[in-house]
């Protein structure tokens, strides 16, 4: 295995178990690594620290075990079976009710650079790094013999993997074939789910408890869902007993989809509607509509994928919720998200206090929102923590 040595003193994040290896922090590599292969990673005076994947870029290395062992089969097979385990014990699945959650987190289930989504007897894996990329078939069989409901595997990282990397992988499936059962149970409601051209692995599991949440809320309200993807917050509003739902979403795709799925769950309902439109344009054409809603959803794509984007995503943010505060009714309520990682907590509820002054209505905190248990975050890598939301009661 090809040795890395860390410069004097570089080696103290790695001792509290930081699962990143930065590229500047290393004095020297004995032998040349390829990308994707495990390396030793030791400290100036030659003590063992880590083994990881080893890849070409600002994270050099991202760790897969602090301790020195041996990283075989055996070791693929523990680590998946100790993340179902966990999933399992928590009661987060339910034959019949709740058959899709995370089964990999990547550094919140000490796997950094992996993603893997059950949906029902199908899995759908993204590999964020080389190193998970070349080891898919492996984690891919490890997977199955442990999941005892898994009997496919898919794998999507054409759009995860480094650009940079001088690989072509392929979407496709690993183990299984092609199922006919495109469709997940989350809390006892369907969701059809496009793995094969959907956006991340076809469905935002993420979002399943904060779904929950609103429902609670949802009756006899008008309801906007902005953004709404699959519509899995308008199908859970509805079966909260919303009065209204509209779903917007610039994607003709998606608004067909969230049209399924709330078919699926309330055929021939008439309380929802559907928007294929830009959601800035939307909420400027209800001034001419002069309409508002008891209850607004703002669940946007990720303003900013780095830190050289996020001034204008901080912007981005205090403009859409300035414009929800303009279209909520007095006593309304406010569902507001953030899935961008370079965002912090306070960061985006600073963007949202800005909106609620300029809109100069009473605003309160009713909720302060995250990543469910199947998302955990690793206590050591405080980066894992992307999701953020909060639930506001508007005077």
């Amino acid at each position: 295995m090809i040795t890395i040595i860390l410069k004097p003193k570089k080696e103290e994040s790695l001792q509290r178990f930081h699962p990143w290896v930065f590229s500047g922090a290393i004095q020297r590599m004995e032998g040349k690594p390829a990308e994707g292969d495990l390396v030793e990673v030791l400290d100036s005076n030659r003590n063992f620290l880590a083994i990881g994947h080893y890849q070409i870029g600002s994270i050099a290395v991202r760790v897969v075990s602090f301790e020195n062992i041996a990283i075989n089969d055996n070791f693929w097979n523990r680590k998946i079976l100790q993340a179902y385990v966990m999933r399992k014990s928590l009661g987060l699945i339910v034959p019949n009710y709740t058959n899709t959650y995370r089964l990999i987190h990547g550094e919140g289930d000490s796997l950094p650079g992996l993603i893997v989504d059950v949906y029902d007897d199908t899995v759908v894996m993204q590999a964020h790094s080389i190193g998970m990329h070349e080891i898919r078939e492996t984690i891919a069989k490890a997977i199955v013999a442990n999941v005892p409901e898994v009997k496919n595997v898919y794998y999507k990282s054409e759009t995860t993997l480094p650009f940079k990397a001088a690989i072509e992988p392929e979407d496709g499936y690993l183990i299984g074939k092609e199922t006919t059962q495109l469709s997940a149970l989350e809390n006892g409601l369907r969701f059809h789910v496009d793995w094969l051209r959907g956006q991340k692995t076809g469905f935002f599991v993420d979002q399943r408890e904060n779904r929950l949440l609103l429902e609670r809320y949802s009756a006899g309200k008008s309801i906007l869902n902005m953004f709404c993807y699959t519509g899995g917050f308008s199908v859970y509003a509805m079966r909260g007993g919303a009065k209204l739902v509209h779903s917007v979403d610039s994607s003709a795709k998606a608004i067909d989809l969230t049209d399924k799925n709330v078919e699926a769950n309330f055929p021939k309902d008439s309380r929802h509607t559907s928007f294929a439109e830009d959601a800035f344009k939307y909420l400027n054409n209800l001034h001419t509509l002069n309409q508002q809603y008891d209850l607004i959803i703002l669940d946007p794509p990720a303003f900013a994928k780095h830190r050289e984007a996020l001034r204008n995503a901080l912007k981005g943010y205090k403009r859409l919720n300035a414009k929800a505060f303009e279209f909520i009714k007095p006593g309304g309520i406010l569902f507001t998200f953030s899935c961008s990682q370079v965002v912090t907590k306070e960061q985006f509820r600073l963007a949202v206090f800005s909106a609620a002054a300029e809109s100069k209505r009473n605003v309160r905190i009713l909720h302060q929102l995250s990543q469910p248990a199947d998302h955990p975050i690793n206590i050591y890598h405080p980066e894992g923590e992307y999701l953020k939301g909060l639930v506001l009661w508007v005077e």
